[in-house]
């Protein structure tokens, strides 16, 4: 559909240990023939990462709509149903697809759907706080942007949400408390919380904030960490970037902990730093089969080690894989999240979006990471980096 993009799977209920989690990440507007985005992440946040767009494909024989999923048709008549007769839309879509049991299908309406745009280069407007699903169903702030409002205000983790300019967000889904917070920059957002069984308020100032989704550091025996947050926009050529910077002869640890994914296309570039050339992952889309490849020229030499953990997830899911299955990094930490399907969106007629399930992706090597992640060659919980730095001590140099 002209103006929507395909996109590669984002959790609507993401669970992590007792902690329900959601990322809200959208793109607007790439090409919807060949465009793989994915709205990944370890939490929601007011602000979001997002993704797009992929590059061969493969006709299958037959195309099929994978079980489990909601059937596009049945979501777009049941809304037309509901506007003919003066009714929401978007409510009659969001019950066909809740019945459906498609796991990562969600309806949006326009406005929804459209204020994640910014996103697509790590910009977003809010007060810089991440909302994470607790113990009970309550909300509660996950992490904050560091010099964000609501940083500066001593907002931190663990702090209970009770409301949003005076909307109870108890019961609310978590993209919804999302909404809440958002906002245009310079307007008040008045936040009612809780810590450690005392309620006070905040009234923080919405800003324009952004996120830096790559840093570099180095470790003593000439070890460079490049730690990718998320893959927004330019993502992928900062790591190639960190990557050809790096002092010669130095080890490299590739830190996807806590990464939830975003813009594909900035995972495979990102692959590129360490590939020469190849594939990265596979993907169907009813039936038709697609392919994503890395460009040549990649640093195939220095010893890599790609850190994980269960908050690893989608495209750097994908990244981790391709590493892996490739034999060009070895990959330590624990259990990677497991989100491997394929989302495309649909408009409906009272321009609504449903985002339907219809495949799912698959490393080099054929594995299907959905629902099963990816298991680490040396498995690390506690001091995982320690591990990693002594994987690379044992890891020779090419030429």
């Amino acid at each position: 559909m002209p103006g929507l993009p395909a996109r590669c799977p984002r959790p609507r209920d993401l669970r992590r240990g007792a902690v329900l989690t959601w990322v809200f990440l959208v793109a607007v507007g790439a090409a919807a023939s060949t465009g793989c985005w994915d709205r990944t992440g370890a939490a929601a946040t007011d602000g979001a990462a997002v993704l797009p767009s992929v590059r061969t494909s493969v006709p299958a024989p037959q195309p099929s709509r994978p079980a489990g999923t909601a059937d596009r048709e049945a979501v777009a008549r049941a809304a037309a149903e509901a506007v003919a007769e003066g009714k929401s839309g978007k409510k009659a879509a969001q019950e066909v697809v809740s019945r459906s049991g498609d796991r990562w299908g969600a309806v949006y309406d326009q406005g929804e759907y459209a204020a994640f745009a910014e996103d697509l280069d790590g910009r977003w407007t809010g007060v810089g706080l991440w909302a994470g699903r607790g113990r009970g169903g309550r909300v509660e702030v996950e992490r904050v942007q560091p010099g964000g409002p609501a940083a500066r205000a001593g907002l931190r983790a663990g702090d209970r949400l009770l409301s949003v300019d005076g909307h109870a967000v108890t019961g609310l889904a978590v993209a919804d408390v999302v909404a809440l917070l958002r906002g245009a920059a310079g307007t008040p957002a008045v936040l009612s919380l809780s810590r450690n069984g005392a309620d006070f308020t905040e009234t923080l100032r919405r800003e324009q904030l952004r996120a830096e989704p790559v840093t570099v550091r180095e470790l003593p025996g000439g070890i460079t960490v490049i730690k990718v947050a998320s893959f927004t926009r330019g993502s992928g050529e900062r790591v190639r970037a960190a990557v050809r910077a790096a002092p010669a002869g130095a080890r490299l640890m590739l830190d996807l902990r806590g990464n939830p994914g975003g813009l594909v296309t900035e995972a495979v570039t990102a692959a590129s730093a360490f590939l020469d050339g190849g594939l990265v992952a596979t993907y169907d889309v009813r039936g038709t089969q697609r392919a994503l490849y890395a460009a040549r020229g990649g640093d195939t030499a220095r010893p890599l080690v790609a850190l994980v953990d269960s908050g690893t997830m989608s495209a750097a899911e994908l990244l981790t894989g391709a590493l892996q299955d490739r034999g060009r990094a070895v990959a330590v930490g624990t259990r990677t999240f497991g989100k491997g399907s394929v989302q495309m969106p649909t408009r409906l007629p009272d321009g609504s979006v449903a985002e339907l399930t219809v495949g799912t992706y698959r490393t080099p090597g054929g594995r299907s990471l959905d629902g099963a992640g990816i298991t680490p060659d040396v498995p690390a919980d506690e001091g995982a980096e320690e591990r990693a730095r002594t994987v690379l001590g044992g890891l020779g140099v090419g030429p």
